[in-house]
């Protein structure tokens, strides 16, 4: 970062990963005029790995926008300018909206001022206030802002729950409304409803089952397309860089790697009822649900751990196994697929595994990954059976040797002792890659994870 003058700071492309070397410009958080506080996000970035916010290094006023959304820039290349407070109230004070005609008109200054930001400056929220007030479920339409014309800022909303809340929140709202002119309230009181409005929907919304867990109702993906060039038959849909990346690894893998394929049944009774014992405990105590998936992941490090082959890259002269099991997690989001990476996870009980996998998950879909979260991964694990599949057979994630794939918890009737009971059943699906691992290797760790999985009691501590 580097000074034009001694009021603007420059706001650099930063280095967001080792190798990364550009980034495209998704969405300005800031505009010009806009107050930014210290570390606050101000655009979000595309990479070729995640969609990623950055934050502000200067606090002041948004200044010049040097970089368009949609426009890749290298790292270290200037994105934006930051007006520091020394200047800050300069180009305010400059601004025809603001400035009175004549010396007489000095008294209609703070009127102007008012009636413009208020209804303009107050009326943006940033993703951290929005995200801070929905997580409170405020209004940040009622929130006292001291920002500049009134913005809410996120000190704002903490002071206000440090106030009383919500009832202070409706008193404030009260208070302020006769001092306002009713037009410039309802210019930016209006955006806001449906926001909060639709999230009190969502949450009575019907939960959807559907094989072993989903928290929410899938959404829809939402993409951009136009219409084709030969008729009303053809649309174009652009590609992200991330479906590109998708795109470049998935083919690599299939084109390098020799894929073998693997399938076992477990016996996932003990582990359905161990579960529903703790789920709602858990649920009171931690805040988060306690899904399969920790169960699974458990087991599979466990595997790992006896068959540690199962935990290696192919590196053309040799085999490389790593020593650390970093779990990939495959997260689908609206338009892709990624894997966040639970690092070191044999060095993590049940719950704590459970607690990363719904942090991942969550910001997975909020888009909130950063770049290290992706990187480090050694095998993967994918929950195909949350949308009821029974059988898979996924691509390696490419450079690892294997991905395990665990299908719909189905109730069948199953032969145990020449008798015939009513079982909780699933399928767990392996690809392997040929060059470093063989089908005698491969059945084993499987037995192991089947047996880890079906060892599973209701003793079976969860810390």
């Amino acid at each position: 970062m580097s000074t034009t003058n001694s009021a603007q700071k420059n706001i650099t492309m930063p280095q967001l990963a080792e190798s990364l070397v550009s980034a495209t410009i998704a969405k300005w958080l800031k505009r010009p005029g806009d107050t930014v506080d210290l570390y606050e996000p101000i655009c979000e970035v595309i990479t070729d790995k995640v969609n990623a916010e950055i934050p502000s290094t200067e606090e002041g006023v948004m200044g010049e926008l040097l970089a368009a959304e949609g426009q890749e820039i290298a790292v270290g290349e200037i994105i934006c300018r930051i007006v520091t407070e020394g200047e800050a109230s300069a180009p305010a004070a400059q601004s025809p909206a603001v400035r009175p005609a004549s010396p007489a008109g000095g008294s209609a200054a703070p009127q102007a001022a008012s009636g413009v930001e208020a209804g303009g400056m107050r009326a943006r929220y940033s993703p951290a206030v929005q995200a801070l007030a929905a997580q409170h479920g405020l209004d940040p339409a009622v929130i006292p802002g001291s920002g500049m014309g009134g913005r809410v800022t996120r000190k704002d909303v903490l002071r206000h729950l440090e106030h009383g809340g919500a009832s202070q929140a409706a008193a404030s709202a009260a208070s302020a409304a006769p001092s306002a002119p009713q037009p410039a309230a309802a210019s930016f009181a209006a955006p806001q409803p449906p926001m909060f409005a639709s999230s009190s929907l969502s949450s009575q919304n019907e939960v959807r089952h559907s094989g072993l867990h989903l928290s929410e109702n899938p959404k829809l993906p939402k993409i951009e397309i136009e219409e084709g060039g030969r008729g009303a038959n053809e649309t174009y849909i652009d590609i992200t860089p991330i479906r590109n990346t998708i795109a470049t690894r998935m083919r690599q893998s299939v084109s390098e790697i020799p894929h073998g394929w693997m399938m076992i049944e477990v016996d996932m009774t003990n582990l359905v009822k161990l579960r529903n014992k703790h789920k709602d405990e858990f649920k009171r105590n931690e805040g988060v649900n306690l899904t399969y998936p920790a169960f699974v992941i458990k087991a599979v490090v466990n595997a790992i751990k006896d068959y540690p082959i199962m935990n290696s890259v192919w590196a053309v002269d040799k085999i490389i196994v790593k020593r650390d099991i970093n779990i990939s997690l495959a997260v689908g989001t609206e338009d892709s697929v990624l894997t966040p990476v639970i690092k070191k996870a044999d060095q993590k009980n049940i719950a704590g595994l459970a607690m990363e996998i719904d942090d991942l998950a969550r910001r997975t879909r909020e888009r909130t990954l950063k770049i290290d979260d992706m990187q480090g991964g050694t095998f993967t694990v994918n929950n195909t059976g949350s949308f009821g599949s029974i059988l898979s057979q996924p691509i390696i994630n490419y450079p690892q040797a294997a991905q395990l794939t665990f299908e719909s918890i189905v109730k069948r009737p199953v032969v145990i002792n020449d008798m015939v009971g009513v079982r909780s059943m699933a399928n767990f699906c392996l690809s392997l890659d040929h060059r470093i691992l063989d089908g005698l290797i491969c059945g084993r760790f499987l037995q192991r994870v089947k047996e880890n999985l079906e060892s599973y009691s209701p003793d079976t501590k969860l810390y």
